[in-house]
């Protein structure tokens, strides 16, 4: 489990390491969403990764 937070914090930081201002850009457009898309986006998010997870998984 803790493998698994370790290489979502490293996938997470490379966007504000690598390109800081764009992340900067990134997120103003995302704060500026209506809540039901970033809801939507956010649970085919989750199905994607559980979806991934059960076939991914040893």
């Amino acid at each position: 489990m803790a493998l698994v937070i370790a290489l979502v914090l490293v996938l997470e930081g490379l966007g504000p390491f690598c390109m800081p201002n764009r992340w900067r850009l990134f997120l103003l457009q995302l704060s500026q969403q209506r809540a039901a898309s970033l809801q939507k986006y956010g649970g085919i998010m989750v199905i994607v990764g559980l979806v991934s997870l059960y076939y991914l998984w040893p």
